[in-house]
């Protein structure tokens, strides 16, 4: 993924001026990079199971850690790059709001509604009724 992202911003300068702000621009290349690596990775492969089975099972972290990706996979492209930036890369709404050139507000109001969707599709991971 590295590979990828530093041969986006090489191709990137090669087509057109120099980057004014070439941290914003490798930060966005990474989430970007990222986000088409969940991407690709989506199956939606099902595996009958008998209700015996399917009532032993208990969700495990790497279930989780699916379907996580999988939701956040599923999000647009703006609330999807501002939740990894916020979650994942550990950055502040001010950050993001900086870094992408809109308010602080319209930030933590995207933040909250990935949150919420995102609530939504692991409720069975959450402990809570649908």
């Amino acid at each position: 993924m590295l590979q990828t992202v530093f041969l986006r911003l090489l191709r990137r300068d090669i087509h057109s001026d120099p980057l004014e702000n070439p941290e914003r621009y490798l930060r966005r290349a990474a989430v970007n990079a990222a986000l088409d690596v969940i991407r690709s990775q989506r199956t939606e492969a099902t595996i009958p199971l008998s209700d015996e089975t399917a009532a032993r099972m208990q969700p495990d972290v790497s279930s989780l850690r699916q379907t996580l990706a999988r939701a956040i996979a599923q999000l647009k492209p703006r609330p999807a790059e501002i939740f990894t930036l916020r979650f994942i890369e550990g950055l502040s709404n001010q950050e993001i709001a900086e870094m992408l050139g809109i308010s602080q507000v319209l930030v933590a109001v995207i933040v909250y509604r990935t949150r919420q969707q995102l609530r939504k599709q692991l409720r069975p991971y959450l402990g809570e009724r649908s």
